[in-house]
């Protein structure tokens, strides 16, 4: 009698679990997933400013006559930004040219001279010496009443002036600091080696500027060393299409790129991950691949390879092969997997 009553609570207990079984089913939802390359999100803060300024100083000492720009101004190739008093130097070059035909006027007395055997070779030699030197004194005089003013090489704005009219200029003195105007402008941001290695030369890359909106960029200079403080690279994005009038340089910008590596991973909704074991891997519900008619579920253990605030990506260096993962209702399997455990 014992026995029968045991056998039918036996029965009635395992009736009751396949009928929880098939709710608990209903409630599951699977996703074959396929491992695919992993995608390294690139977000940093970086500051915007030209990628090449130019300092511009005299040649010559003089006194500064002209000065048509200031800081801000902007000025077109060519247009005249600041002139030496350049009175002695006109000088210079009228006595080098006067010196010049002196010397041409040597020749011929000499040759002159020659012709009637009154003179000699070695003489009429120096003469012709003299006048090389002195035409090579004339052009330095010219090149240096040239370079008493200086030119716009392009199109551009004047950062910064760092002298006053009347001041007396020196080579070793700058006038104008100076930038261009197009394909200067550039994005300085400061990388750690691990996303230094994700990135190459004219790479695109997005870049979110203030009260502008997002705009494209590409990856114009990579450092081969860090920074000795930091020990950051600082990597520069040029943006070729962006006029500088439409931004303030010297702001802040916000840089945004994806790359995709060559690491494959399985990319999971974070809502899938049941725990972390103690060896800090990711514990999945995963469909058993040799459930043909009737499906059964494993907890797995994965080496977790990146973390946001969506997905979780799982190694997949040992089986590239398409998985059925659990991204709902694992909760179930794993208290039935208890319930049969006590039977």
């Amino acid at each position: 009698m014992k026995s029968r009553l045991l056998g039918l609570l036996s029965s009635f207990f395992i009736i009751s679990v396949s009928l929880v079984i098939p709710t608990f089913a209903q409630q599951l939802e699977t996703k074959t997933i396929k491992a695919e390359p992993m995608v390294k999100k690139i977000s940093r803060t970086g500051k915007l400013t030209f990628k090449r300024t130019l300092n511009l100083s005299f040649k010559t000492n003089g006194y500064l006559e002209k000065l048509n720009v200031d800081e801000g101004d902007s000025f077109i190739k060519g247009q005249l930004l600041a002139q030496l008093d350049n009175e002695e130097l006109t000088a210079e070059k009228n006595a080098s040219y006067a010196r010049l035909l002196q010397a041409k006027r040597e020749i011929k007395r000499v040759e002159t001279l020659l012709s009637k055997k009154l003179s000699s070779q070695q003489v009429l030699d120096d003469a012709k010496t003299l006048i090389e030197i002195t035409r090579a004194n004339h052009k330095i005089a010219e090149y240096n009443l040239l370079k008493s003013r200086l030119i716009a090489p392009f199109d551009g704005v004047v950062l910064t002036r760092f002298t006053e009219l009347g001041e007396l200029q020196n080579p070793n003195k700058s006038v104008l600091k100076i930038a261009a105007k197009e394909n200067n402008l550039v994005v300085r941001v400061a990388l750690t080696t691990e996303e230094l290695n994700l990135v190459k030369l004219q790479q695109k890359m997005d870049v979110n500027l203030a009260l502008f909106g997002l705009v494209n960029g590409s990856v114009s200079k990579i450092p081969a060393i860090s920074d000795e403080q930091s020990h950051l690279f600082t990597i520069e994005i040029l943006l070729d299409n962006l006029n500088m009038n439409q931004v303030v340089v010297g702001q802040l910008v916000h840089v945004l790129t994806d790359v995709i590596t060559d690491k494959l991973a399985y990319r999971l909704p974070l809502k899938a991950l049941n725990s972390i074991d103690r060896q800090g891997r990711a514990l999945i519900m995963v469909l058993n691949s040799d459930s043909k008619e009737v499906k059964s579920y494993s907890q797995q253990a994965f080496s977790i390879k990146q973390l946001s605030n969506e997905y979780i990506y799982l190694s997949a260096e040992s089986n590239i092969l398409p998985l059925t993962f659990v991204t709902r209702g694992w909760q179930h399997l794993a208290l039935e997997n208890k319930q049969l455990d006590k039977i």
